[in-house]
């Protein structure tokens, strides 16, 4: 496996960005990764790496931090705009591409799969990808943000949603509007993880945060090993 980290000079609101690239030797699909709002994929790497280890070639750009806990809708098309990017710039054409994320990273990757977003504010926060994905991985996703009418109808991907049971920021009840909005048309697979907080499906959660996991080390190799199955599951 070769890990390389490139600058995309794709136009985007913020300008050029890094992206890292793992590239197993014979990939079997491509992924595109969504860090949360710190915008570090370093610190998922360990799962990352399990990936490419399994011949999923991984684009994972480094998005920056969002200052406040409530992003803007600028902020949210920014980052949206990078994910489309390096899925169009960085994932083999001749592969499908499938998004995997955690927290913010989950919200981008749903407008790119075709749903439409709303800050607090009320702004509206949509896009149109180049490439579609065929599956979606969301860990800890706050679906808040797709309290509209309407908002998750685009979304045709078969998913798979990991919630901790102790998550405060993304409790588990708000996995229900993805079984009750998208659950109609694709297959919703939501694990409600035990004692699991929002930072659990870290690798490297931020500093000072409380780890209410019994077992996290062990968790996260079930973690790794679960969605690449559901990655590399074939239709």
């Amino acid at each position: 496996m070769q890990i390389e980290t490139v600058t995309c000079p794709a136009p985007s609101p913020g300008g050029p960005f890094e992206v890292t690239l793992l590239k197993p030797p014979s990939p079997r699909g491509a992924l595109v990764f969504a860090a949360g709002r710190g915008g570090n994929p370093a610190r998922h790497m360990e799962l990352l790496r399990h990936l490419a280890d399994q011949g999923i070639h991984v684009a994972a750009p480094h998005l920056g931090p969002v200052a406040s806990p409530v992003p803007s809708g600028a902020e949210l098309l920014e980052r949206t705009h990078r994910l489309a990017s390096v899925a169009a710039r960085y994932c083999p054409p001749e592969l499908g591409v499938a998004g995997m994320g955690h927290s913010l990273g989950t919200v981008c990757l749903l407008v790119l799969a075709g749903a439409t977003a709303q800050t607090m504010a009320g702004e509206p926060v949509a896009f149109r990808a180049e490439r579609q994905f065929d599956r979606l991985v969301l860990l800890a996703p706050p679906t808040d943000f797709f309290r509209g009418p309407g908002a998750l109808d685009g979304v045709a991907a078969p998913l798979q949603a990991w919630v901790g049971e102790a998550d405060t920021i993304a409790p588990p009840a708000q996995a229900d509007l993805l079984v009750a909005a998208v659950g109609q048309r694709t297959c919703v697979d939501v694990r409600i993880v035990e004692n699991a907080g929002h930072f659990t499906f870290m690798d490297e959660p931020p500093p000072n945060i409380p780890e209410p996991h019994p077992a996290r080390a062990a968790f996260q190799r079930t973690l790794r090993e679960e969605t690449t199955n559901f990655l590399l599951q074939e239709e």
